[in-house]
């Protein structure tokens, strides 16, 4: 999305509207069915006091936490969990990784169960009008179709969802009006007396409260979209919505408190407020509305696991841009493996009203953890008033610890999976963090001048033969006065490895689309060279064409001859030879790993498997690739005591 969508306009709110609110703006569809249990609980002080929870929770944490409080705290225009981690990580906070880390695993949860919920939710308003109309295959295919476009961009339908959700909510006003007429009195719930009530008085308020948290599940996005839309739009777009959905969860309880009122064994509450004649619109629109909540979930989980392989959080994944926009992009193994999670969910719980027990505790605990490191960034950022946002935020973290005790009696009807979901992906997330840590405790680069007299040593030594005409190493390294220890160590630890030209290649991806620009620095007159390789985001990795391309320019310009290094050959053959040697660091049998440390050198290798391979992750060609296995030492080497028994060598023999 181009920068102008972050200006306020009528295009960006309601570009806004179609991007942000999917999420939160669907959750009429189940929030009062969860409640009333399915129509089972509709007396009028737990109706009015659930009704009284929601209002106040969509004022106080969506409104007030994420709306006003977060969308201030952005890092260079980002928001979400990641970019408050980054914000602390600046100020050398070290505790902050584990909020940070929890945050990241309940969302990547999420990613789970909101497809999942939505479309099912919407889809079942079909029994209304068919009961024997088999739901769960319609379900499959929408998703199955929904993460299958994904690799195709969603430019082109990305126009329509503005509109489609600014008629969803205009629809969700409009319901809510005309069932407002039949018990004006919910309006009372305006008052905060009623949700005391439900907590204090009423048998099952407490636990209720965990269906009403379902009404706030999507406000996380409200602050994670933020660099796709900009402040501005978001928080005007909200306040047409807020108002909105206020005024249809009224209708809903207006209805639920009507004479008479039930609901059959295929109904919903939310679908028993529709006119039969508009039923079929209804559930067109609401099906649609689902989609699009869904599309904003994967979009916004793409994004999260981008932002995590950025901080180095997660290994190098396989990421597409199907768009000119580099915002919009597509992680292929990311997108088949939430379909396959989407998917489970479907057939081990079937019906959403099963589903409304898996969600609402992976988002309850996502905001603890953005509470808690969004009070603790404002509390440094603004000295002068610390007591006031610990005064602030820790009311938010008392509403939200109800709202998580609350949802945790849901562990044994089906919050056990998300909890199953949640701690498998944060030990993993943990454990790659740990090892990451690992390798902080050696030496990443070695000076280019200590390289430099080895290099012609090597080249100049008749006893070292020629393993190629160019050795082409690709190097993390972004300046030509240093090198990767690891190529250090390829290049001169094991056998020598000797060429007539050595290359040192940096990859960097651009901003832009497309353009390939490069550079070349000599490290040694026509016997090493630094390349950097810049690439638009969009263009295809043909490393081994455009080096051929970069060694054919320099002869052209007399800087290098353009002859084999092997005699043989010269004058035979059309092209010159090159190898690529890309590099894969171990650990050191000889270093003494504790058990737990045994653990993170797993969990590592085996997140890294799946991610790219070396050769993937530089783009090159796998049929001119060496793989080259580099130890290092991450922890004090083994001290292992040796006892000489006996001794008898040949020349003391001969004496």
């Amino acid at each position: 999305m181009s920068d102008s969508s972050h200006k306020i306009s009528l295009a960006g709110i309601l570009i806004t509207t179609g991007i942000v609110f999917g999420d939160i703006g669907t959750s009429p569809l189940y929030v009062f069915q969860a409640i009333t249990g399915g129509g089972k609980h509709i007396s009028p002080d737990f109706i009015l006091g659930a009704l009284s929870c929601v209002i106040w929770t969509l004022i106080l944490l969506a409104t007030v936490k994420y709306i006003y409080f977060a969308l201030n705290a952005d890092n260079n225009g980002e928001g979400g969990i990641f970019a408050l981690f980054a914000l602390l990580k600046k100020r050398r906070i070290k505790w902050v990784i584990i909020p940070a880390l929890i945050g990241c695993a309940t969302l990547l949860a999420d990613g789970f169960i909101t497809p999942a919920i939505s479309i099912s939710s919407a889809v079942e308003g079909l029994s209304t009008i068919n009961p024997e109309l088999p739901i769960i295959p319609i379900v499959v295919t929408i998703i199955v179709i929904l993460f299958t476009i994904q690799q195709f961009g969603t430019a082109a339908i990305g126009k329509l969802f503005g509109p489609i959700m600014v008629i969803w909510f205009g629809f969700l006003g409009y319901l809510g009006i005309h069932n407002i007429t039949l018990n004006p009195k919910v309006l009372y719930a305006f008052n905060p007396y009623y949700a005391y009530n439900l907590v204090a008085n009423v048998d099952g308020g407490f636990a209720v409260l965990g269906s009403v948290f379902l009404c706030t599940t999507g406000a996380e996005a409200l602050y994670s979209d933020l660099g796709h839309c900009g402040k501005g739009n978001i928080r005007i777009s909200w306040s047409f919505v807020s108002i909105l959905l206020v005024i249809n969860y009224l209708g809903q309880s207006a209805l639920c408190l009507s004479e008479g009122f039930n609901l059959g064994p295929n109904q919903t509450v939310f679908y028993k407020m529709v006119p039969k004649e508009m039923l079929p619109f209804a559930i067109a629109i609401a099906t649609a509305a689902a989609i699009i909540a869904s599309q904003a979930l994967i979009t916004g989980v793409f994004t999260l696991l981008n932002e995590a392989i950025k901080l180095k959080l997660w290994t190098n994944l396989k990421v597409k841009y199907p768009s000119n926009h580099k915002g919009q992009i597509y992680i292929p193994f990311i997108n088949w493996f939430t379909m396959v999670g989407c998917l489970l969910v479907i057939l081990i719980f079937r019906r959403s009203s099963e589903m409304e027990h898996t969600y609402g505790l992976a988002i309850t605990i996502d905001m603890v953890m953005t509470s808690i490191l969004l009070g603790f960034l404002l509390m440094l950022k603004y000295p002068k008033v610390k007591a006031f946002y610990a005064i602030i935020f820790a009311i938010f973290l008392a509403i939200e610890g109800v709202f998580l005790l609350s949802n945790l009696g849901k562990v044994v009807s089906g919050g056990w999976f998300t909890l199953i979901l949640a701690s498998s992906f944060f030990t993993l997330l943990f454990l790659y963090y740990k090892a990451r840590q690992l390798r902080t405790s050696i030496t990443e680069y070695i000076s280019m001048e200590e390289v430099k007299p080895l290099i012609m040593a090597v080249k100049t030594d008749p006893e070292i033969s020629f393993e190629a005409s160019n050795i082409v190493f690709p190097t993390r390294s972004n300046s030509c006065k240093k090198l990767d220890l690891t190529v250090y160590h390829s290049l001169f630890r094991k056998k020598p490895r000797k060429a007539d030209i050595i290359w040192f290649l940096h990859l960097d991806i651009l901003n832009e689309p497309w353009g390939v620009h490069y550079s070349v620095n000599e490290v040694i007159d026509k016997s090493c060279y630094y390349v950097t390789l810049q690439l638009g985001f969009k263009e295809e990795h043909r490393i081994e064409y455009m080096m051929r391309k970069i060694h054919g320019h320099m002869v052209e310009k007399g800087e290098l001859t353009g002859e084999t290094v092997f005699k043989s050959l010269r004058g035979k053959i059309d092209e010159i030879d090159f190898k690529f040697v890309v590099l894969n660091s171990r650990v050191a049998m000889d270093n003494a790993l504790t058990s737990f440390q045994q653990v993170c050198v797993k969990a590592y290798r085996f997140v890294k498997a799946t991610g790219l391979k070396p050769a993937e992750d530089f783009g090159l060609d796998k049929t001119n690739v060496i793989v080259d296995y580099i130890p290092i030492s991450v922890t004090a080497k083994v001290d292992q005591e040796l006892t000489l028994d006996y001794e008898d060598f040949s020349d003391k023999k001969k004496k």
